[in-house]
């Protein structure tokens, strides 16, 4: 079942809740994911965006068979800064992204003692982050920003973003997906995921 995402800005704190944007809040086992850059000669880390985090219990309901796990936080990164308006070293485009630019985090446990947010900040401690918004779940209908949904083939959606979704542009009729092969999510190998940017 599809489970379409609405977002709203709150005044509530939503650390270790569901939310687009802001900060992940991690426990400290889980590391900021990046990606290997090189520009004129040199390389370094270069963080990829965060998404989203997702807090299993709030699309249990939605999922009666068990194909995902009802307990524990998902965490979405991906270079999707150029679609956000930033300049950005890493080059993304249309078709299959590389597997480093697209990464899902997952942990068993929330532990609101031992998570903390992983902030990112500029040259003078300013935050680079957008505000966080507040994720509302609901049954969806294949024409939203979205949890699963239908399957093609051995491709299983994970979460497919479309465009405008907080704000991200990635041209008319082009929608991100992020998605497991049949056997990874039978297994639960969560960091096996794939992103492609299609038309629709």
């Amino acid at each position: 079942m599809a489970v379409r995402l609405t977002f709203e800005k709150t005044e509530t704190n939503l650390f270790c809740s569901s939310k687009w944007w802001g900060d992940p809040d991690m426990p400290p086992a889980l590391d900021y994911p990046t990606v290997e850059v090189t520009e004129e000669g040199e390389t370094y880390p270069y963080p990829l965006t965060f998404l989203c985090q997702i807090c299993c219990e709030d699309f249990a309901g939605f999922d009666p068979e068990g194909r995902w796990p009802h307990e524990g936080m998902f965490y979405v990164f991906a270079a999707v800064d150029a679609y956000a308006g930033y300049d950005s070293p890493i080059p993304t485009g249309e078709g299959e992204w590389p597997k480093a630019h697209a990464v899902v985090r997952y942990t068993k446990e929330i532990n609101f003692e031992t998570f903390r947010s992983c902030m990112l900040v500029d040259d003078e401690d300013e935050p680079l982050t957008e505000e966080a918004l507040k994720v509302s779940f609901s049954v969806g209908d294949g024409t939203g920003t979205e949890l699963f949904g239908a399957p093609s083939g051995d491709r299983i959606p994970f979460l497919t973003v479309t465009s405008g979704t907080g704000g991200l542009d990635f041209g008319e009729g082009r929608v991100l997906t992020l998605y497991y092969s049949e056997s990874d999510v039978r297994f639960g190998n969560w960091k096996r995921i794939h992103c492609s940017l299609d038309h629709v």
